[in-house]
C-alpha cells in the first residue's frame, strides 16, 4: 500500500502532503491512516481487544505558527509512541491521530497525560493550550456505555461514503422531503380517524413519544400513535429486548411474552396486555407508524433505513450490532422490515440493515417501498 506521510527533518521545505514515508517517523497522510483505522477497529470487531484512538486537533495554532507546531508534535509522538502504533492525519493539516494498538483500559489516564506532558516540553509556551486533544476507546467499557453507539469519529469511511456520494444523498433527502409531505397529506384522514379512536377509548396524548438513537448515534425525538395505556411499566419491554438481543427469546406462542416454545422469535412482545384493543389494530395495520413522516420530514429518518433503536437496545448491542446505527438513516420501512419484519431473530435483523447499508442504491429502495404495501397487508410479524 502506498502511504504518504509528514517529514519531520529540516533538509528540505516539506508540506504536509508529502507522497513519501518518513521512516524516522511513520507519519501517514490521511488517506492512509483512515484506513488503518477502519482496519483497526474490524480487528476490533471480532477479537474485541481494545485499542485508542487519539485526536489532536490543531486548528487553534495561528497559522503562521501551525506548520511549526505540528513538526514539533509530530517529532514528540514519534519519540513517544510505540512502532506497533500508528500515527498520522485523522483529517489532512487539521486533525493529527494516533491508533494506540496494544494499551490497558485502566492505563489511558496515564498515557494521555503522558501525551500531552510531552508535547508542552516541546512546544511554544501557551501552544498546548490551544491544541484539543480526545480519547476515543473501541470497544467502549461497560462503564463507558450510555445507551450510545461509539464515537463517529472511530467510523470514517461513514463520513467518506456521504462526502464522496452527496450528490445521491442529497437527492435521497428530497425524495424523503417529498414523499413525507406526499404521505402526511394522503393519509391524512387516517390521522383523523386514528387520533380520535385514541381519545375515545383511552386517556392519555395520541402521540407516542420516545427518544430513539439516528445515524452516528445522534439522538431524537420518535413519534407513533399511543398504541399503550398511559403508565405502563417500561421494563417489561427493556427486559425483553435485552434478552432477544443475547438470543434467549424463543418464537411467540400466544402466552404473552413471546418467550415461549415457538422456533421464531419475535422483535415484538406477543399479546401484550399494555396495548390497548385500538392499539392493537392500529400495530396490525401499520398505522401507529404514520406520524414518522413528521421525523421524515424533519431530517431524523428517511423513508427507508433500519428501524431506529431505543437508547436501552443499544447499550445492550454486541460490538458489530452498532454498525446499524452508524451508517444509514434510519427509515420508516426497511429491508428487515419487508423481508423478515417482527419474525427474525435480531442478528438476522442487524444483518439485513448492514446489507442495506453497504448495498444503498435507489434501486434498492424503490424495491423496498413498492414491497412495503403487501409486507404490511399480510400482517405479519406485526404485534
Amino acid at each position: 500500500m502506498k502511504t504518504s506521510v509528514l517529514h519531520i527533518d529540516d533538509d528540505a521545505p516539506r508540506t504536509y502532503t508529502d507522497r513519501d514515508l518518513d521512516r524516522a517517523s511513520g507519519f501517514y497522510d490521511a488517506e492512509s491512516f483512515q484506513q488503518a483505522l477502519y482496519l483497526e477497529r474490524k480487528r476490533r470487531e471480532r477479537s474485541r481487544r481494545p485499542m485508542l484512538l487519539l485526536l489532536i486537533d490543531v486548528m487553534r495554532i495561528p497559522e503562521e505558527e501551525q506548520h511549526g507546531a505540528v513538526r514539533t508534535i509530530a517529532g514528540s509522538l514519534a519519540a513517544m509512541t510505540r512502532e506497533i502504533d500508528v500515527k498520522g492525519w485523522y483529517s489532512e493539516g487539521q486533525v493529527i491521530g494516533v491508533i494506540f494498538t496494544e494499551f490497558n483500559s485502566f492505563d489511558k489516564e496515564k498515557m494521555t497525560s503522558k501525551i500531552r506532558n510531552g508535547i508542552e516540553g516541546n512546544l511554544p509556551h501557551g501552544h498546548l493550550t490551544k491544541l484539543e486533544l480526545s480519547l476515543h476507546e473501541f470497544p467502549q467499557q461497560d462503564g463507558d456505555r450510555d445507551g450510545l453507539p461509539p464515537a463517529p469519529a472511530l467510523y470514517p469511511e461513514v463520513t467518506k461514503k456521504y462526502g464522496s456520494k452527496r450528490g445521491p444523498f442529497v437527492a435521497k433527502r428530497i425524495i424523503d422531503i417529498a414523499g413525507s409531505i406526499v404521505g402526511l397529506v394522503l393519509f391524512s384522514p387516517f390521522f383523523l380517524a386514528a387520533a380520535a379512536l385514541i381519545r375515545l377509548t383511552s386517556p392519555g396524548p395520541v402521540l407516542f413519544r420516545q427518544e430513539r438513537v439516528g445515524l452516528c448515534g445522534k439522538k431524537f425525538l420518535f413519534l407513533k400513535f399511543r398504541t399503550m395505556y398511559v403508565g405502563n411499566d417500561p421494563r417489561v419491554h427493556q427486559e425483553y429486548v435485552e434478552k432477544l438481543i443475547a438470543g434467549k427469546v424463543g418464537g411467540g406462542n400466544g402466552n404473552g411474552d413471546g418467550n415461549g416454545g415457538g422456533t421464531q422469535p419475535v422483535f415484538k412482545i406477543t399479546n401484550d396486555k399494555r396495548v390497548t384493543r385500538i392499539g392493537r389494530l392500529l400495530r396490525k395495520t401499520s398505522l401507529d407508524e404514520l406520524p414518522q413522516f413528521i421525523n421524515v420530514l424533519l431530517g431524523d429518518m428517511s423513508l427507508v433505513g433500519p428501524r431506529p433503536p431505543i437508547p436501552y437496545e443499544v447499550k445492550n448491542y454486541d460490538i458489530w450490532h452498532r454498525c446499524r446505527v452508524m451508517e444509514v438513516k434510519p427509515g420508516i420501512t426497511g429491508l428487515w422490515q419487508v423481508m423478515g419484519r417482527s419474525t427474525t431473530s435480531f442478528d438476522e435483523m442487524v444483518r439485513l440493515d448492514i446489507k442495506y447499508s453497504r448495498e444503498w442504491s435507489f434501486l434498492l429502495d424503490l424495491k423496498i417501498l413498492v414491497m412495503t404495501p403487501w409486507a404490511v397487508l399480510k400482517g405479519k410479524g406485526a404485534y
